[in-house]
C-alpha cells in the first residue's frame, strides 16, 4: 500500500500508543508466570508474534474489550515443546526473546521468521545458549535464523558482545529467572541499547522477579516464579510518539498536544531533550503525562544513538527541515534493524532533495543545503522508515508518496488515521506499493 502525503498543518490532541517494548515483554513476562491481565497494551504486527510464541510454549493469548487488554494464561516457567514451527514474522524482539525460552524446553524448537528477520544476527544468543549446555545452531550456518534450539538448559555465566543488540541480555534475563542455577551475563564489548534492559528491569520487577547489574554486565537469581499480582499497565510509546512529536515541531503552528507521555525506563524519551536542543517549543509535564510542541525553526545538533537506536529516522527527518548540519553519531549497530535504517535514510531523504553525508557510524544531515521536495519514497517495507518519511511529506513542497505503508502495524497501526485527524492531509492507494 501507498501512502500520499501532502503539504498540511497538525493541531489538536492525540495520544501516544502504548508501548511496543514494554507490551513484548509484559505478553512474554505473563507467559513465564501462571498468566496475567495485561491492561492497556499495543496491539500490532509484532507484539501478535510475541503472543503467539507464548501460545507455542503452552500458554493462551485473549485480546479483550476492544484491545484494551490481554487475557494471558501462562505456562508457569515451564515451556513445553511447540507443535510447530514458530514463525516469529518481522518482529527480532519475539524471535530473540523467545530463542531463550527455547532453550528452557525440554525438546526441540525451530524458529524462523520473513526474509528480513531471516538477515539479522542471532549469533551471539545462539553461543550463549551453547555454553550453558543447550544445543542452538542456525540452519544456514551464518548465525540467521531459521534456528534450532534444543534445552533445557540449568543456567550458568555466558559471555556475550553488547554492541549488537540488548536483546541478547533481556532474553537471558527474562529466561534465566525460571532456570535453577540462574544466569550471570559478563559483557565482552560496551553495551548499546542500554536503556531497553533498563525497561526488561522495570518490567521483571513488576512480576515479582530479581535481577540486575554487575561490575561486568547483568545477572538473574534462578528458581524465582513470575507472579504479576493481577494487573499490569503499559505505558505510552515515545518511540512512536516521536514521529507525532516531530510532526508538531515542523508542521504544527498552532501546537499540539500529546497524552500517554508518561515517564519511564524508555531511553527514547530523549527525543524531548533533541528538540529541546534544536529549539523546538517544546514542553513536557510529566506529572500530567502531556507534551506540547508547536512549530519552530529548528536548527542542528549532535545526537548520540548509541542508546536510542529507534530515535535515527526521526532525527534524521528533523535534520533534513531544520537548519545547519545534524549529526547523528554511534549508528553503526542501527544498520541491523529491520533493514540498514542508516543506509536507507541517507537513500531516501536525499531522493526527497536532502543532502546527506554517509559514513559508517555517523549519518550527517545538511540542513541548510536541503530543498525537500515531494516525490515517490521506498519506506523499505520498515515501520520507522515509513513514519518518519511522512513526517517529512507534510512540509516537503508537493506530494510525498511513502511505499510499503501498511508497515506501519508493526508499532503504530493507527498511524496514518491519528495524521489525518490532527489536519494532515493523507491519501491511500492500494495495488502500488
Amino acid at each position: 500500500m501507498d501512502v500520499v502525503i501532502e503539504p498540511s498543518t497538525v493541531r489538536g490532541t492525540a495520544r501516544a500508543p502504548p508501548s511496543k517494548s514494554y507490551t513484548h515483554r509484559a505478553i512474554l513476562a505473563a507467559g513465564y508466570a501462571d498468566g496475567a491481565v495485561v491492561t492497556d497494551p499495543l496491539v500490532s504486527a509484532d507484539t501478535r508474534a510475541t503472543a503467539r510464541a507464548v501460545e507455542a510454549f503452552g500458554g493462551s493469548v485473549d485480546v479483550a474489550e476492544g484491545e484494551s487488554q490481554l487475557d494471558v494464561t501462562g505456562f508457569d516457567g515451564r515451556p513445553v515443546v511447540p507443535d510447530d514451527v514458530l514463525d516469529c514474522a518481522n518482529s527480532g524482539t519475539t524471535m530473540r526473546l523467545t530463542t531463550a525460552t527455547a532453550g528452557l524446553v525440554d525438546g526441540t524448537t525451530v524458529l524462523t521468521g520473513d526474509e528480513s528477520l531471516r538477515s539479522r544476527p542471532q549469533g551471539p544468543l545462539l553461543d550463549a545458549l551453547s555454553t550453558l549446555a543447550a544445543r542452538a545452531v542456525s540452519t544456514r550456518r551464518n548465525g540467521q535464523a531459521p534456528l534450532v534450539v534444543d534445552g533445557p538448559i540449568a543456567g550458568g555465566a555466558v559471555s556475550i558482545p553488547g554492541d549488537v543488540s540488548s536483546q541478547y541480555v533481556t532474553a537471558l534475563l527474562m529466561a534465566g529467572a525460571v532456570t535453577d542455577d540462574g544466569i550471570r551475563i559478563d559483557l565482552s564489548t560496551e553495551l548499546k541499547s542500554a536503556p531497553y534492559v533498563e525497561i526488561t528491569l522495570d518490567v521483571l520487577d513488576a512480576f515479582g522477579v530479581e535481577a540486575g547489574r554487575t561490575d561486568g554486565g547483568f545477572a538473574v537469581d534462578g528458581g524465582q516464579r513470575y507472579d504479576a499480582s493481577g494487573e499490569y499497565a503499559v505505558p505510552g510509546d515515545f518511540s512512536s510518539l516521536s514521529y507525532l512529536l516531530a510532526a508538531g515541531a515542523i508542521a504544527a503552528p498552532d501546537g499540539l498536544t500529546l497524552t500517554g507521555a508518561v515517564p519511564s525506563a524508555q531511553g527514547d524519551t530523549a527525543i524531548v531533550d533533541v528538540l529541546d536542543r534544536m529549539g523546538a517549543a517544546i514542553d513536557w509535564d510529566r506529572a500530567a503525562g502531556t507534551i506540547d510542541v508547536s512549530r519552530s525553526s529548528l536548527s542542528g545538533t549532535s545526537v548520540d544513538v548509541s542508546d536510542t537506536p529507534d530515535l535515527l529516522p526521526t532525527v534524521a527527518s528533523l535534520g533534513a527541515v531544520a537548519d545547519g548540519e545534524t549529526h547523528i553519531q554511534n549508528v553503526e549497530h542501527v544498520r541491523y534493524k529491520e533493514t540498514d535504517r542508516v543506509s536507507a535514510m541517507a537513500e531516501e531523504l536525499t531522493r526527497l532533495g536532502a543532502s546527506v553525508t554517509e559514513r559508517e557510524d555517523e549519518l550527517v544531515v545538511h540542513g541548510g543545503e536541503s530543498t525537500l521536495v515531494g516525490t515517490r519514497v521506498d519506506g523499505r517495507k520498515d515501520h520507522r522508515i515509513v513514519m518518519a518519511l511522512s513526517v517529512v511529506g507534510l512540509v516537503a513542497e508537493g506530494e510525498t508518496t511513502v511505499e510499503h505503508a501498511e508497515h506501519v502495524d508493526v508499532s503504530f497501526p493507527d498511524f496514518f488515521d491519528v495524521l489525518y485527524d490532527l489536519g494532515g492531509t493523507v491519501h491511500h492507494r492500494h495495488g502500488t506499493g
